[in-house]
Formats: C-alpha cells, structure tokens, sequence
C-alpha cells in the first residue's frame, strides 16, 4: 500500500487538554480508527532555538523531545492533521511517502 509516514514532533512534558500532548495525539489517532501510532524518546537532541537537551540519570523526565509517528493512507494523515490544526495543539511535524503491508508467515505446509 502507499500512504504516508507522519511524524510529530514535542516536549516531553508538552500538554494539551490537560493530558501530555503525545498521548493526546495517540488518543485521537485511536478513536479515527488508525491502526496504530508509537511515541519515541529523545535521548539527546536540539531544537529550532538551538538549545541542546540531554537526559541524565539523575534528572527527573521533562525537556527532551518525543516523536509520535503513524504510518497511515493519505486520507488519514489529512484527517490527523486537519484535527491538530483544527483543535490548536502547538505541534512541529514531518510527513514522507511511505510504502506498507504486513508480511504474512509462510506456508509451513510447504
């Protein structure tokens, strides 16, 4: 299938709804019927400020960043997108053409 990869990129203590920002995103992800989403966390990285986070471990969980990706049709990206737009989280997001599918297991009868 071709579609899109759609990456969204936050803090990790960003917050919108009162909720954190990516499990917003995931949440409204999931009542749209998208099939799956995964959030990542930064170890160490920089902004558009230029200002480098780095987690140690002693400290407490808060600046670094978060990406949330959903591999989704084109249709569905629109749809994420237009309700981040529409609802105003503050969000910075990547969208690239993908190419998808599952990979079933193989005939063991053979």
């Amino acid at each position: 299938m071709q579609g899109s990869s759609l990456r969204f990129y936050m803090h990790e203590n960003q917050k919108h709804r009162g909720m954190l920002l990516y499990e917003w995103l995931l949440e409204q992800a999931k009542q749209r019927g998208i099939h799956g989403g995964s959030a990542f966390r930064a170890i160490a990285g920089f902004g558009r400020h230029g200002v480098l986070q780095e987690q140690h471990f002693f400290e407490l969980a808060g600046e670094l960043t978060v990406l949330v990706e959903f591999i989704v049709s084109d249709q569905q990206g629109d749809e994420l997108l237009r309700i981040v737009h529409e609802d105003g989280a503050h969000l910075f997001y990547a969208r690239f053409p993908a190419e998808f599918g599952v990979i079933d297991e193989v005939d063991r009868a053979n």
